[in-house]
C-alpha cells in the first residue's frame, strides 16, 4: 500500500461504517452503541484509483489516562501518529460539540495532513452542521454519508490533494518473476510427500474466554502495547490482526473477543463480537486456545477446543498466568492428566504453561504452533498407508456385523488441512464407530499426527459387473 489513513472522530459518527465502505467489507463492528470500537484495526482500502492502508480507530474522549476510555484515546494518538493522513470524522446531522473542537486542536497540534469529513450530509437539517465544520479550521469539509456511498469522489480529490500526487500514486516497481509450484492440494501423486514450507505465511488466531490474557499474550510477542488491556473484562470486540516476524516466519495472528456461555451472551454487540471471533478461527491455520491457569479447564474452555477440533483447525493449549501459579510441578502434572482425560478427541494436542505478563514459556508455544501446524500439512504417501492399514486389521480385525465381517480393501489420503483419509470398503455404513476410533488413534501414534483433526471416510468398493446385464 502507498501511504496510511487514520479514521479518528469522537464516537458514534461513523467511523467504522466509514472504514467499511473504503475496504469493502463488513470488518468492523457497527452498532449505534456509542463506543463500540477499541483497538485499532487496519486495512487494505480502495477509493476509486487510490489504494492505501486505513485504520479505524476508537473515539476520541476527554478522560483520565487510567480509565479504559484513556487507554483507548492513548492508541487512537499512536495511530495518528503512525499515519500519513487523518480523516477527522464529524456528525454533520448532530452538529459539532466542543469534543469536536478540542480534537480538532490536537490534530492541528500534530501538523500532519488532515481531511476533515462531515458524514450523514445525506440527513434533513444536515447543513448547520456542515457548515459550522469550517469553524474548526482544518480546511474545507467534504460531505458523505459513509452509510449510502454518497461524496465518495469528493472525498478522493480531497485526499490527493491533502497528501500530493506524489504519495498518492507512486511508482509502479517490477517485480522479478518467481518460479511458482503449480501443484494443488488435491492434485498430489498417490506417493507424493511434499515437504513442510516453513517460509509461508502462517494465519494463528488467540481464543479463549474473557479476560484470560489473550491481548496481553499478543502484545508480549510485539514488544509494544499494540492492542488494548486491562482488568475489565470483555476489553476486545473487533477481531484485529496483527503481523509480526517470528525467527524469519511471517505471522499474522488475530486477537478475538472472548467467549462466554453461549446461553449468557444476550446483548447484540457481544453476539457480533463473538461472531466475528467464530470467523477468525474459520480464517485462520492455527488456534491457540488460551486457558486461565488459575481456573483451568472450565466448561466453555472444553466447548472451545471442540469447536476448534469440529472446524478442523490445528490446535494448541495456553495455560496463561503461570506466574500466579504457587506450585508448578503439582499443576503441571495434574494439567497433563486432566487434558488428556478431557480432550480424548484431540489426544496427544501439544498443551504449554506460559506467562503473557512476564514472557515465560512465549518461544515455547510459537514452537508448538510451529510443529503443530506441520502436522497439519502432514500428507502420507498411498503405499505407506496400505502397508499400515493391513497391519492394523491383522492385530485387531475388523469386526462382524449382522454375521458378516467387514473387508478393507484400499486406503489412501485424499487431503491435507486437516488429514484427511478415504477407506474403499464393503458396507461402509456399518463401520462402528468403535473400529473408527481405533484406526484414528493408530494413525496419531504411528504417523506421529498428535493433537490435529483427523478424518476417516469410509466409501463401498465399485463393483465390476455392476451394470453388466445378467445372462439367462
Amino acid at each position: 500500500m502507498s501511504f496510511t489513513v487514520a479514521i479518528v472522530g469522537r464516537p458514534n459518527v461513523g467511523k467504522s461504517t466509514l472504514f467499511n465502505r473504503l475496504v469493502g467489507k463488513k470488518l468492523a463492528l457497527v452498532d449505534d452503541t456509542p463506543g463500540v470500537t477499541r483497538d485499532r484495526r487496519p486495512g487494505d482500502a480502495k477509493l476509486v484509483d487510490l489504494r492505501f492502508t486505513i485504520i479505524d480507530t476508537a473515539g476520541l474522549e476527554e478522560t483520565g489516562p487510567d480509565t479504559l476510555e484513556g487507554r483507548m484515546r492513548a492508541q487512537t494518538e499512536l495511530a495518528i501518529d503512525d499515519a500519513d493522513l487523518t480523516l477527522f470524522v464529524v456528525d454533520a446531522k448532530f452538529g459539532l460539540t466542543p469534543l469536536d473542537k478540542t480534537f480538532g486542536e490536537l490534530l492541528r497540534r500534530r501538523g500532519k495532513p488532515v481531511v476533515l469529513v462531515a458524514n450523514k450530509s445525506e440527513a434533513k437539517g444536515s447543513d448547520g452542521g456542515f457548515y459550522d465544520a469550517y469553524t474548526l479550521g482544518l480546511g474545507e469539509p467534504v460531505p458523505i454519508s459513509a452509510e449510502h456511498g454518497q461524496g465518495m469522489i469528493d472525498l478522493r480529490d480531497a485526499i490527493v490533494e491533502a497528501i500530493g500526487e506524489d504519495v498518492a500514486f507512486p511508482e509502479e516497481i517490477d517485480e522479478p518473476e518467481t518460479d511458482v509450484d503449480l501443484r494443488g492440494e488435491e492434485d498430489f501423486d498417490d506417493d507424493y510427500e511434499p515437504e513442510y514450507d516453513d517460509s509461508k505465511p502462517l494465519r494463528v488466531a488467540i481464543i479463549g474466554r474473557p479476560n484470560a490474557g489473550k491481548s496481553t499474550l499478543i502484545n508480549r510477542f510485539l514488544g509494544e502495547d499494540r492492542l488494548l488491556t486491562g482488568p475489565e473484562a470483555g476489553i476486545t470486540r473487533d477481531s484485529i490482526s496483527v503481523e509480526w516476524d517470528w525467527r524469519g516466519r511471517m505471522i499474522k495472528m488475530f486477537d478475538t473477543a472472548g467467549m462466554r456461555k453461549k446461553a449468557r451472551v444476550q446483548e447484540k454487540l457481544e453476539k457480533l463480537s463473538v461472531a466475528d471471533a467464530l470467523r477468525s478461527i474459520r480464517f485462520a491455520e492455527t488456534v491457540v486456545i488460551v486457558f486461565d491457569s488459575t481456573i483451568p479447564f472450565e466448561k466453555q474452555d472444553l466447548q472451545l477446543v471442540d469447536l476448534v477440533i469440529r472446524e478442523g483447525r490445528a490446535a494448541v493449549l495456553a495455560f496463561n498466568k503461570w506466574d500466579l501459579v504457587e506450585d508448578p510441578q503439582a499443576v503441571l502434572a495434574e494439567l497433563r492428566e486432566k487434558t488428556d482425560r478431557l480432550l480424548a478427541q484431540a489426544r496427544g494436542i501439544r498443551a504449554v504453561p506460559m506467562s503473557g505478563q512476564t514472557g515465560y514459556g512465549l518461544d515455547k508455544l510459537m514452537q508448538a504452533v510451529i510443529d503443530t501446524d506441520r502436522v497439519w500439512n502432514r500428507r502420507i504417501s498411498t503405499a505407506k498407508l496400505n502397508r499400515w492399514l493391513d497391519t492394523q486389521q491383522i492385530q485387531h480385525p475388523p469386526p462382524a456385523v449382522s454375521g458378516r465381517r467387514l473387508k478393507l480393501k484400499y486406503m489412501t489420503q485424499i487431503k491435507a488441512r486437516p488429514p484427511a483419509f478415504m477407506i474403499s470398503c464393503t458396507r461402509p455404513e456399518a463401520v462402528p464407530e468403535s473400529y473408527i476410533r481405533y484406526l484414528t488413534n493408530g494413525l496419531r501414534n504411528d504417523f506421529e499426527m498428535p493433537g490435529v483433526p483427523i478424518r476417516i471416510h469410509f466409501k463401498a468398493s465399485d463393483n465390476p459387473f455392476e451394470n453388466r446385464k445378467r445372462k439367462r
